[in-house]
Formats: C-alpha cells, structure tokens, sequence
C-alpha cells in the first residue's frame, strides 16, 4: 500500500525527532570523550560477512536477516548489526597499520526480520562502540565504563550491570561437554530451536527465552567453573579494575550474548523499566573476528544499544528534553513593500544564524500572528508602510507579551546579544 508503513518500520519527526536528535549529540559526545572516531559503513554487505562472524547457530542469521540476490548474482544482506562491517572496514582499509588500538563508533540503521514489539522493530537504530586492537582487560572495563558514562548522561535510572566470561576456546571445549552432558539429560523437554542448537552450539541454548528452557538452564553447569588459568586470570583482573573504578557488577554465568563471536568477556546492561525485553546495552570481547575474517589476528571489544529501547525508558520516566523551540523571531507583513522587507530581513537574519520565519503562504496578518504562535515563535513583529518609513517596528515577546520599539537595522544586535 503506498500510504503505509511496511510492517516494524516507524517514521520519525517533529516533535520526536528532537529527543532523538538530543540522544545522538549525546551518544557522539560521549564517545569523543573517550577517544573514539565515527566510522559508517554500507547499509548491505556480502552475505558471507554476517554468516562467518554472526554465527550460523544464531537466530539472527538462521531466521532473521534480510537477504537477496543483487543483479549480478551475489548474496547480498542488510546488516543485522554493526560489528562485522566495522571488522570489516578495518582490514579493507588497512586500519591495523595506524597506531592501536583504534576506537570507532557508529549510530546506524539495522535490520532483522523478527516479530515487531515494544522497544523491537524491524528496521532499527542501533549504536556502538568498537575497541579493535588489544587483548587486555582494561579495554573491557573501559567500554563498559563508556556504556555507564551514556545510561547517566542520558538519566536513566534502575539498571543493572552483569558481567561474566565464556572464555577462549579451550575453556569452551571443556564447559561445552559438561553443558551437553547436562543437557542430555534434559533433552526431551528443550524446545526445538534448542534440540538444534544442542547440536551445534549447547551455548545457545543459555540464551533461550522459553521459559521450559529458562528452568532447565537455571540448574547448568556454570561457565566460570570451567574457565582456564589464563581466561580466569583475564576476568580477575576486568572485575580489579571495574571496582577500581566504583562502579558496581552482578557476576551472572546465563549472560552468553546471542551471537557466537564473542569470547572471554560478555556483558548487559539490565533494566528494570522494559519488563521483558530488559537489555539496554550488551557486548564483550570478540577476539577470533579480525584474523578469521582475514586480518592479522588482534584482540577486540565493543558493545551496541538498541536506541528504540532507549527512547522507551526515556518516554516512560519522562526524561526526554522539551521540544527545541526552533524559531526566534516570526515577521509578519501588510502589503507588497512589507512582504519584500520581510523575506530579505529573514534571510539576512538567518546568515547571522538567528532562526527567523516569515509568510510565504499569503495569510492574512492575522492569520500571520496565528501561524507565529502556533509554532512557537519566541519574538514576532509586523513589517507595514508605516515601520518601513520609520525604520522601526514593534518587537513582540510572545511570551510575556510585553512590546519595545526596534530599529529594523538593530535586529540581528538584539538577538546577538
């Protein structure tokens, strides 16, 4: 239908548009702070990106992602999520002969084909962050720090940070076996997706949100128990450090992430404003990404959010700023001198970078001052025979309503000032 939305997309403008554009400035504020440069990658990639580094036991790729076959055959895919184009740019263009670790950032649109919910849609707007080119803890703890540093700057409130680490590949083997001998015995209850992912990847299977395999879970093996000297010895100290900082964590062996990349270091962000859908901000460690997508082999760590879920915090406890009042003066006009002055003094206004408006319907001024207050105008004023004469017009505070005289060539000083 030409006049309606495919189903979870969402048009976004005035007034929302504002809050949005407040979360942005204070996303891209924020990672500067810390360091870290924009990057924006293709909206599609080769299909093969996502399937290598997302994972072929993840839901996104088995279910969710939109692909298609462009004009010359190839596999083309809509990006999911933003990691893998980043891995990606960074062993394109080189990116590992610049001084490390490099640290880039994206506000981005994602698209997944899943059932569209509160605070879930299938197109929709996610940020990260990506740390590419250490091994070490402290990267951890600072990435996560910079996810603490966007949730307070933005004031939202009752969340929860949870840690854990499903190791390296050694310390992987070893829990895997004491996951699958575990869930064996409970192999008839798992849903189906799990009964499939016991298959290929038992670590899936943590990430289920069907509640018979949530109860199931509740009682496995954990994680931590299995870790090596070295993968222990890597969280020991994320945990040193994140305390050094002050800033509070649940160690919780469940957080697995839900795509298979990751390693060592997983962490959420944990609301208890969104019911069920309740991760605000999630990443970890992912440091196999770089050399097996063909880059030399570098350590890596990052984290996204999903902005839909943001906003639906921030609309919920009423922490989205008021509307920015977009015009500072409206000049209306009575005859054809008036509305020539009117349009060239807007347009002079405006190269001062002070947000005028004027009439280019043809109201009436009446219509004129409605139209002003309508949208907001903190200033108006009305340009006839008699203030072009004189030089001088009344200037209007529409908001106490109080009214001084004005010399038209004095404008722009006013509002400078």
């Amino acid at each position: 239908m030409l006049t309606q939305l495919p189903r979870g997309t969402k048009d976004i403008y005035a007034p929302e548009i504002y809050g949005w554009q407040w979360l942005e400035e204070i996303l891209r504020n924020v990672s500067h702070i810390y360091g870290a440069s924009e990057i924006r990658t293709p909206i599609f990639e080769h299909t093969e990106l996502f399937v290598k580094n997302v994972g072929d036991t993840s839901d996104i790729v088995n279910k969710e992602m939109y692909t298609f076959e462009d004009k010359g055959g190839r596999s083309i895919t809509l990006k999911p999520e933003g990691t893998a184009g980043v891995a990606r740019s960074f062993i394109e263009n080189k990116m590992y002969a610049n001084p490390q670790p490099i640290k880039q950032y994206y506000i981005t649109k994602c698209f997944r084909y899943e059932k569209p919910q509160a605070g879930r849609q299938r197109e929709f707007n996610q940020y990260g962050i990506e740390v590419i080119g250490t091994y070490s803890p402290a990267a951890d703890a600072e990435v996560i720090s910079l996810g603490k540093e966007i949730l307070e700057k933005l004031g939202i409130e009752n969340v929860t940070l949870h840690i854990n680490s499903i190791g390296n590949e050694e310390s992987r083997t070893l829990y895997h076996k004491a996951l699958k001998d575990y869930l064996a015995e409970n192999y008839d209850n798992l849903c189906p997706a799990c009964k499939e992912r016991y298959e290929k990847n038992p670590l899936r299977v943590l990430d289920c949100k069907v509640p018979s395999c949530k109860d199931i879970v509740d009682a496995a093996p954990s994680v931590i128990d299995y870790l090596t000297e070295e993968d222990r010895e890597h969280f020991n100290k994320l945990k040193e450090i994140l305390d050094s900082m002050g800033i509070a964590y649940i160690v919780d062996p469940r957080i697995v992430r839900g795509l298979d990349y990751y390693t060592r270091t997983v962490f959420e962000f944990i609301s208890g404003d969104l019911g069920a859908q309740s991760t605000v901000c999630g990443g970890g460690r992912y440091d196999k990404m770089i050399g097996e997508t063909g880059g030399p082999e570098l350590g890596a760590c990052g984290f996204a959010i999903g902005l839909e879920r943001i906003m639906m915090i921030l609309e919920k406890n009423n922490k989205l700023p008021e509307p920015k009042n977009k015009r500072t003066l409206y000049i209306g006009s009575i005859g054809e001198a008036g509305f020539l002055k009117s349009q060239a003094l807007a347009y002079a206004l405006r190269n001062k970078g002070i947000a005028a408006d004027c009439d280019i319907v043809g109201r009436s001024v009446k219509a004129q001052l409605k139209y002003s207050d309508k949208i907001g105008s903190k200033y108006s004023m009305v340009l006839g025979d008699d203030e072009l004469k004189n030089n001088k017009a009344g200037l209007k505070n529409m908001e106490t309503g109080e009214v001084i005289e004005i010399e038209l060539d004095k404008i722009a000083e006013f509002f400078l000032k």
